[in-house]
């Protein structure tokens, strides 16, 4: 059998976590909600409930509320009788979770790693966990981070308590059951921190407190030594786990759902920007050390998300791309100061931005690119970054190149994709007008225009022959006789589509005035019993 506990060193190796519990997190953010729509409350008792066994019961309740007799649990009936003067709120865990997400985001510049806790009372989360190895010192140390996170959640109204220890499960008990409002566990010191916690605190279900104390192990030590083999067949394999994970004997990783970000560059500031010029500036700033950072990788930035932390707890975040791979901080600052600057008094700084990360969602190899006497690689150049310019002022969707396909339907051979997206390997194979004239001097396809129209236009025509080219034909109620032609060229669909009933066959012509148009037959007048129809696609410039 194998203990739960040896008396060897602990494998808690030198992960940090912080744990933040918020034990009043339902109530004080309902205060921080009428806060926002009422400068001034009036001060009497309130209370959220919701329905439950019997009718609505109490979730949460504030001091006032608490020094009155009412309790978590209780029914709204009983506690009304105990103080009539209560203010009841519905319950919204929904909007909980959303705005412990935003808390959690907004730690984000304190470290990338960041989650709103999942398990709380009653499966409602009500805390924050960090994930803080090697970023406590950017911040004086763990002691001097702590003070700082107690400060600032003490500053948006919010209750906390903060513990900070090599393992999730140890730094999540400490900061519920612990005694004091701010604890440091140092690495290796798991197991004598847990020792006089109850076992509650290994984040274990309910029924399986109860049966552990009917047992009587109430504490954790008293799980220290014990066989795993009879509580494992009695309660499962949830108390092994919860406390090797406690102890450092299983990883417990941090994983929020964020994309992958290659490269990350932040700044902090003593005071919170207000003015949107500083704003710009300290964008500026980060831009050119994230640069650096590219430029000595031989990297370039092809997405990248810019996050403004408020002083307030919330985060604001702007998003821009490029064509091709850049690493020029003059460029990347100004796609984010136009937007910035588009914002104009739509952009809330709130009472300030304390902090900015700029981060590198998608990055490509940046190859030195040699110059010609042309010039052409410098107009390039400038038409790129336009794009790129115009792309995050109007949209992505709203600047569109062409890209050629592998169909010879004129209609599927070229698509339409964003701008963002880049010079693509396809883009860089368009034929040339001398491939084309060379393919139509070997007896290949004939010379195609350059403008289609959105959709063939049927033509009345006259021919001299059935499957003879036209003589004649009308369109948008307009004659033209033709002069010259050439072709015809026969285009069939793609076998693999199974539709092999419209044939075309393209004609170049040139009416009587100059003017030269693109028509085709669709279909053939041998398999078809009726005659075949004339469309025009496109027109020659």
């Amino acid at each position: 059998m194998f203990p739960f506990c040896s008396s060897g060193v602990l494998m808690a190796g030198k992960r940090r976590i912080t744990a933040l519990w918020l034990p009043f997190w339902p109530i004080e953010r309902l205060y921080r909600d009428l806060a926002q729509r009422h400068p001034k409350i009036a001060e009497r008792p309130r209370a959220l409930a919701r329905p439950g066994a019997g009718g609505l019961r109490i979730t949460a309740c504030d001091r006032q509320a608490r020094a009155a007799g009412i309790e978590h649990g209780q029914l709204v009936s009983d506690a009304m009788a105990l103080c009539p003067l209560l203010e009841l709120h519905p319950a919204d865990s929904e909007g909980d979770r959303k705005e412990l997400a935003r808390i959690a985001r907004w730690c984000g510049h304190y470290t990338p790693w960041t989650v709103a806790d999942p398990i709380g009372r009653e499966g409602e989360p009500d805390g924050v966990l960090l994930d803080i190895t090697g970023c406590a010192h950017l911040f004086g140390g763990e002691a001097e981070l702590l003070s700082t996170l107690h400060r600032r959640f003490s500053g948006l109204g919010l209750t906390v308590r903060c513990a900070i220890a090599s393992t999730t499960g140890t730094a999540w008990a400490i900061a519920r059951y612990g005694r004091n409002m701010l604890s440091i566990v140092p690495s290796g010191g798991e197991a004598d921190a847990l020792r006089k916690l109850p076992v509650a605190a290994l984040r274990l279900d309910g029924a399986v407190v109860d049966g552990l104390m009917r047992l009587g192990l109430k504490r954790a030590a008293d799980l220290y030594g014990k066989p795993r083999a009879p509580i494992t067949a009695r309660f499962g394999a949830e108390v092994a786990r919860r406390l090797d994970e406690a102890l450092g004997f299983e990883p417990e990783p941090i994983s929020p759902n964020l994309p992958h970000v290659p490269y990350h560059a932040s700044l902090s500031f003593p005071e919170g920007l207000t003015q949107l010029l500083h704003i710009e500036e300290a964008v500026r700033r980060i831009a050119g050390d994230l640069c650096e950072v590219l430029q000595r990788e031989q990297q370039g930035a092809r997405r990248l998300e810019l996050q403004l932390f408020r002083v307030d707890g919330e985060v604001a975040q702007l998003q821009a791309g490029t064509g091709r791979p850049s690493h020029e901080a003059a460029h990347l600052a100004r796609l984010f100061r136009e937007k910035l600057a588009r914002a104009g008094d739509d952009f809330d700084a709130g009472f300030g931005i304390e902090a900015i990360t700029l981060a590198c969602l998608a990055v490509e190899p940046l190859s030195p690119i040699q110059d010609g006497f042309d010039g052409n690689e410098t107009h390039l150049h400038d038409l790129e970054r336009f794009l790129d310019r115009l792309s995050n002022r109007i949209g992505q969707d709203r600047v569109l190149r062409l890209e050629p396909r592998a169909s010879h339907i004129p209609e599927r051979a070229v698509a339409d994709v964003p701008s963002l997206r880049g010079m693509t390997p396809a883009m860089r194979s368009w034929p040339t007008h001398r491939d084309v004239h060379r393919a139509s001097m070997l007896g290949g396809s004939l010379p195609r225009p350059l403008r289609l129209l959105p959709l063939p236009e049927l033509v009345d025509v006259v021919a001299e022959v059935p499957e003879g080219p036209p003589r004649i034909f009308r369109w948008r109620r307009i004659a033209h006789r033709v002069a010259r032609t050439e072709g015809p060229e026969r285009i069939a669909p793609e076998w693999w589509r199974g539709n092999r009933q419209h044939t075309r066959d393209y004609y170049r012509v040139e009416d009587s005035e100059g003017c030269r148009f693109w028509l085709y037959r669709d279909g053939l007048y041998y398999r078809d019993k009726e005659a075949p129809r004339w469309f025009l696609h496109g027109v020659f410039e």
